[in-house]
């Protein structure tokens, strides 16, 4: 494997795990009433079909990302989402904890479709339309996620600099997105120079605007 392969590759396990903390909550939350034997299979099932739901998804982003100008709206949404990492404090979902194995099942499932959304985007991204990258990604992070999600979370509470890193890689992904719009490819052709500063600029941005964000949250509260 070439450098940009592994490079995609890192982006979307680092994707995955930033990402990925609410999903894990939802897991433990929709499954937390079931006895042991039961929840076991809840925890499994239900990421076994959301990961598949989602590589699909992810699949038809793609796809979808080669229309015209959705690469360049993507990334700009893409953008929002960084910024939306660093500046949403909200507690854990309102998830209701399911009483039988399918009901579980199900809250981990169709949870997961509502929340994925920022997380298939950004994974489309990045995969440069290889979903193999996807599926690797995938198989490599879900684990770190399901059985490190409590860690993950106590360590981006302990050291905030982790999710300024986080919302720092959507960044980039989201420029290599706008960079990748193939109706700008002659315009940003024509100004090489923009292959970097677009890089630099949405990352300043992102974390800049994060910041001032949350220091006037912090003085006003």
């Amino acid at each position: 494997m070439d450098w940009e392969i592994i490079q995609s590759i890192l982006i979307i396990i680092g994707i995955d795990i930033v990402l990925g903390g609410d999903n894990a909550i939802v897991i433990a939350l929709a499954s937390r009433n079931l006895p042991e034997h039961q929840r076991n299979k809840a925890i499994f099932w239900g990421t076994g079909l959301a990961i598949g739901i989602r590589v699909l998804l992810t699949a038809v982003a793609v796809y979808l990302l080669k229309i015209p100008f959705l690469s360049l709206i993507g990334g700009l949404l893409l953008i929002y989402i960084a910024v939306k990492l660093l500046t949403d404090h909200d507690d854990d979902p309102d998830i209701e904890a399911g009483d039988s194995l399918m009901s579980a099942i199900k809250t981990i499932v169709f949870a997961d479709l509502v929340m994925g959304f920022d997380n298939v985007l950004a994974i489309a991204g990045a995969a440069h339309g290889n979903i193999w990258l996807v599926v690797i990604g995938l198989l490599v992070s879900v684990p770190i996620i399901i059985w490190g999600s409590k860690l993950i979370l106590t360590l981006m509470e302990k050291f905030p600099v982790l999710v300024y890193i986080g919302s720092a890689i959507l960044a980039y992904t989201a420029a290599e997105m706008i960079l990748g719009e193939r109706n700008l490819e002659s315009f940003f052709h024509e100004y090489a120079s923009l292959e970097w500063i677009i890089p630099i600029a949405t990352i300043a941005f992102v974390l800049l605007l994060g910041y001032f964000f949350n220091k006037r949250s912090t003085s006003e509260a």
